[in-house]
């Protein structure tokens, strides 16, 4: 018997050095920006005013850069993390030239590194993996690791390669996009006068607001992506799983943490890279995300006048609020309510004048 249909790679199925190059380019329209926002909510200027945007360089309002983050993401799936116990962490990432509704996402990945688990049952797979538009200029690049199930259990361990990586994205090597110039920046219609110089490294923002996830929300969130990861969409076999009940989509709540953060980051109006992130515990339908940013780090970029950068570490909870910054006990370990460890670095506008 023969089957046409993917049944997804495995751990044993991966090499060092394979190319993997993703089906189903994907061209993002206004309809797609619109239900972003009606998943999230995300409320910052640049990407919510075409007005707004042009004034200051851009050629429209830009597609909100998580949203590229997760279109991307989804082409990854079938090949990478179709047979995924867990997608484990981010590190390295970059986002390029802007992207506006019309344009054609598409995405290949590389095997960068291979370390079966000790139960032999399972192993990480490393992958950097690379978005363009239809005019081949990079919009994402970022490594990211995932735990896989091994379909054969009695093959071999590779020989385990961990890749190196780093634990910031240098400040000289952000991208920024051609022709930026925010002298005409717009404060009033951003809904605060916070500049880059306004922001103190330790610095910590409890962003007050939560938003409660429902089950038809994250489904559709993930559809929207494309993301076919099992875990997701199947309640009859996760309902024999562990949980008992379809994870949530990690990158869902990064796009809610981000939105939270609006109230207290008004003006960060661009996320430029992805220092590190994980996925700390679970979440499931009807849990309430909170979230709190800690600053830290602030750089000059590219001896601009007019911007900076920050680097941020937004932690997201599932019910509970966050007034008392709640991260990791003594041992360092997540409290049981985390649910998001974010190190990202974002663009703000500096004070002129």
């Amino acid at each position: 018997m023969t089957t046409k249909t993917n049944q997804g790679n495995y751990f044993e199925d991966f090499r060092i050095g394979q190319e993997l190059v993703h089906a189903t380019p994907r061209t993002v329209t206004e309809g797609d920006i619109a239900l972003y926002t009606a998943l999230y909510g995300p409320r910052f200027l640049l990407q919510s005013s075409a007005v707004a945007a042009m004034d200051v360089g851009f050629e429209d309002a830009p597609v909100d850069d998580l949203l590229v983050f997760h279109i991307a993401f989804g082409k990854t799936v079938p090949d990478v993390s179709l047979n995924a116990v867990a997608n484990l962490g981010y590190a390295d990432g970059r986002f390029g030239v802007p992207v506006y509704a019309g344009d054609t996402i598409r995405t290949t990945s590389t095997v960068i590194g291979l370390k079966e688990n000790s139960n032999g049952k399972t192993g990480v797979v490393y992958v950097r993996s690379r978005a363009v538009n239809q005019r081949d200029e990079m919009v994402v690049d970022y490594v990211r690791w995932v735990m896989v199930n091994k379909k054969d259990q009695s093959k071999p361990a590779p020989e385990p390669v961990v890749p190196d990586l780093p634990a910031v994205v240098a400040p000289e090597s952000l991208r920024l996009p051609v022709g930026l110039n925010l002298e005409s920046y717009d404060f009033a219609g951003a809904g605060s006068a916070f500049c880059w110089e306004d922001y103190a490294v330790g610095e910590k923002i409890d962003h007050v607001d939560g938003m409660t996830i429902e089950e038809a929300e994250h489904m559709m969130a993930t559809r929207l992506y494309q993301n076919t990861a099992k875990v997701h969409f199947n309640q009859f076999e996760q309902a024999k799983g562990r949980f008992g009940r379809r994870l949530i989509y990690g990158g869902h709540i990064i796009s809610l943490a981000r939105a939270l953060s609006f109230n207290g980051l008004e003006n960060a109006f661009k996320v430029v890279a992805i220092n590190a992130g994980s996925h700390c515990n679970p979440t499931f339908a009807g849990d309430t995300i909170h979230a709190w940013t800690e600053v830290t780090g602030k750089f000059d970029i590219h001896e601009r006048h007019d911007l900076g950068a920050l680097r941020l570490r937004t932690v997201a909870t599932k019910d509970r609020p966050c007034a008392d910054f709640p991260y990791k006990d003594a041992d360092g370990k997540y409290d049981p309510q985390v649910v998001l460890d974010f190190d990202y670095t974002v663009l703000m506008p500096r004070r002129i004048g």
